[in-house]
């Protein structure tokens, strides 16, 4: 365990996974983001008199599906309970959810924390996995002094993911939830979208001596971004600290975290288990999940990046690193698939170069997915192709990369030939430029006699310049090096 001045820090996280269902758990109301306030909540939604909730079987298939792909237990009988509490945005006055018997039960997530010699890996024990609906959301904004009360999210289907308190840093807890935030839009169940809600922390986080039994954990609430959650940890974990070594004990408590003072406050006494209430919900028969059914979902599933990192391995010779890199996302993953399969295997290397590289650099920039990519994988292995066969230089390749994403060119080739950018071999056309070259440097030719190599790069340089990258870097290697007699 990590300890900042002699302490232990425990950690522990649950997170709010919106599923990704056309409607909501327990209604056919839409669940579409954005719409005007109360326009997408049905009489369901709004506890009216005589409604009855249905479930969702696409709740239950995703739930099962996230199940699967950690190794946990599906279980064959689950069971609703209601969670009672009073809060304006909670219609009923409870929350429908799984208290007892959850759906899914156990499971692990292998996390991967730093980076260089100082990184490791680490499995983080998950305790269950969970259906419940979502609750509304109050408005304190443009009412006069009043707040209002906005349903459509009411009735959201979630599965909440908890782990056991294994986490010792605010590095692990964010490898985790970058981990669990791959996984299931992986898997396809969460669009993971933090800004709309749609993937939401809590941190339950505590500190105690070596030796010493668990402390008092305090609940950080609702945290939408990787940044967030790390800084309301480290500034917890301060806290904590520093009211323990003054004297003062830790209130078992719900914080919110404050990201312009970077602070948390606390903003009620944290509940128990029994303040709720639980009971089982006498309008929902037991969720019953036969195994034909979790068969039917397993082959639907895609291939897990764990196993699809092992098959790049083993298929095309790429490195652990990069095999990780190019299974960060599902998007990726197809996209380099879809460049080998244009290109051919002898060129993995190559393409993942290529989409790690120059494809990753432009869509970071400017902020595309991979999805939306100008270059498609059959473009980008023409390029490939072209430089394997030696056609142009990888320096060239750039340009005709650059040409393609501005939709100058359907082809790697139609760019070459209408911009002139074949590569030069002919030695009979490289050689005057060298003579040239060698004429007009003199010094840079003498410090190569003189043992100098980095000379010789700066002659390779001019040469390159003067031929406007056309010319073979390999040819003009050779012919140099001859001419120097080196």
């Amino acid at each position: 365990m990590s300890r900042p001045n002699g302490w232990e820090v425990v950690i522990g996280l649950e997170t709010h996974v919106q599923l990704s269902t056309r409607s909501k758990i327990f209604s056919g109301a839409s669940t579409v983001f954005g719409a005007e306030p109360n326009r997408q909540a049905c009489a369901v939604d709004m506890a009216l008199p005589g409604v009855l909730p249905v479930m969702n079987a696409a709740a239950v298939d995703k739930a099962i599906t996230f199940g699967l792909a950690i190794g946990a237990h599906i279980a064959p009988r689950s069971i609703f309970a209601r969670k009672n509490y009073f809060y304006p945005d909670l219609p009923k006055g409870y929350q429908i959810s799984q208290f007892e018997i959850p759906v899914v039960q156990g499971g692990t997530i292998t996390i991967q924390v730093g980076e260089g010699e100082k990184a490791y890996a680490k499995n983080v024990e998950l305790t269950r996995a969970h259906l419940e609906e979502d609750a509304g959301k109050s408005l304190h904004e443009d009412f006069h002094g009043m707040s209002g009360i906005d349903l459509n999210r009411a009735g959201t289907p979630l599965l909440e993911i908890v782990t056991e308190p294994v986490m010792t840093s605010s590095a692990e807890a964010v490898a985790y939830a970058r981990a669990l935030h791959a996984l299931v839009m992986w898997i396809g169940i969460c669009d993971g979208n933090m800004q709309e809600g749609s993937f939401r922390c809590d941190a339950n986080v505590s500190v105690r001596r070596p030796g010493e039994p668990l402390g008092t954990r305090r609940e950080i609430k609702n945290l939408n971004s990787f940044r967030f959650l790390q800084q309301a940890i480290d500034c917890e974990i301060r806290w904590q600290i520093e009211q323990v070594e003054d004297g003062h004990s830790i209130q078992q408590a719900t914080v919110l975290f404050d990201p312009d003072s970077g602070e948390t406050r606390m903003m009620r006494s944290k509940e128990e288990a029994h303040d709720y209430r639980y009971f089982p919900d006498p309008d929902l028969p037991p969720l019953v999940i036969e195994p034909a059914r979790i068969e039917q979902v397993r082959a639907t599933m895609p291939e897990l990046p764990a196993a699809m990192q092992a098959r790049f391995g083993a298929d095309f010779g790429l490195s652990a690193y990069d095999a990780a890199q190019l299974t960060a996302s599902l998007g990726t993953a197809r996209y380099f698939e879809s460049v080998v399969a244009a290109a051919g295997a002898a060129q993995a290397k190559a393409a993942a170069n290529w989409v790690m590289g120059e494809v990753a650099a432009r869509l970071n920039r400017e902020e595309k997915s991979i999805a939306d990519s100008p270059v498609s994988p059959q473009q980008l292995a023409g390029v490939l192709a072209r430089v394997a066969d030696s056609t142009i230089s990888n320096n060239i390749a750039r340009k005709v990369f650059e040409a393609l994403w501005n939709g100058e060119g359907e082809s790697a080739d139609a760019v070459i030939e209408a911009q002139g950018l074949k590569q030069v071999t002919d030695a009979s056309a490289i050689e005057p430029i060298i003579d040239e070259v060698l004429a007009a440097n003199p010094q840079s030719v003498a410090e190569f006699k003189a043992g100098k190599e980095k000379a010789f790069n700066a002659l390779v340089g001019q040469v390159m310049k003067a031929s406007r990258g056309k010319a073979s870097p390999a040819q003009v290697n050779e012919l140099l090096r001859k001419k120097l007699g080196g």
